[in-house]
């Protein structure tokens, strides 16, 4: 088989985990499209690290909870580099630090459109490219989870930590299903990382706190996600499909 081209789509990549995968992809020879929800200068930085790798790079916004701006984001991708080889499903959002009797419906409804259901239509837009049964070259998908899928985050985010679980489930599944026609489909349950997603929900202190309990003492970095994402796009990974990869500092 044709190995699938050296390209790819990460969602949610203007900072944080996103932002560490495309600059480490670009590192290792990947072209790739940047994708943002609202921060056009961060993307832009971002696609600017990318190039100084000689790869092709561009930032392309799209609410991925969104059908209509996800196709015209591939579209937009197929236009700019040809079929991609790869996804990464890491745009997602924590919603807001409550227990569940104080959750507003719209939030949670905010949480599931863009962890789920945005991981999906990314998904499903990815396959329609990389199918061997639909003549693509194939491809892998990597959806970035978390920890809390299996933790369950009571008292401060439940509609997050069922995000994910329902992610992980999803992973499995259409690892089974688009495995025949070459496309690779794997998760990292990321622990509990410094990025701005927390301050964003309103609670700052919480990767430190968290690394105080874990056995390893230590508050998780980008960069440690990043690697575990690119080992799974990697040949040395060619095996592994309906995995979920645990890189939680040991919790």
């Amino acid at each position: 088989m044709t190995a699938p081209p050296k390209s790819v789509l990460v969602t949610g990549s203007s900072r944080g985990i996103g932002a560490a995968t495309a600059c480490l992809a670009a590192a290792r020879g990947y072209d790739v499209c940047i994708n943002y929800s609202r921060d056009a200068a961060a993307a832009e930085a971002v696609v600017q690290t990318c190039r100084q790798y000689g790869v092709r790079a561009m930032a392309i916004q799209a609410d991925i909870a969104d059908e209509t701006q996800v196709v015209r984001m591939f579209e937009l991708a197929d236009e700019a580099f040809g079929p991609l080889g790869h996804l990464v499903n890491n745009a997602g959002i924590l919603g807001t630090a409550c227990r569940l009797e104080a959750a507003e419906g719209s939030m949670i409804g905010r949480v599931m459109a863009v962890n789920v259901v945005g991981a999906m239509l990314c998904a499903r837009e990815a396959v329609r490219r990389m199918s061997v049964r639909r003549s693509g070259l194939g491809g892998s998908i990597v959806n970035v989870s978390s920890i809390a899928a299996t933790l369950g985050s009571p008292g401060e985010y439940v509609h997050y930590a069922a995000s994910k679980a329902a992610l992980d489930t999803f992973t499995v599944g259409l690892a089974k299903e688009v495995g025949p026609e070459g496309i690779r489909v794997n998760s990292v349950q990321a622990g509990t990382v410094a990025t701005t997603i927390h301050e964003a929900s309103g609670n700052p202190d919480r990767p430190a706190m968290v690394a105080a309990t874990a056995p390893l003492r230590k508050v998780g970095e980008p960069a440690n996600i990043a690697e575990a994402v690119l080992w799974l796009m990697s040949d040395a990974a060619s095996y592994a499909t309906g995995a979920v990869l645990r890189v939680g500092g040991g919790l």
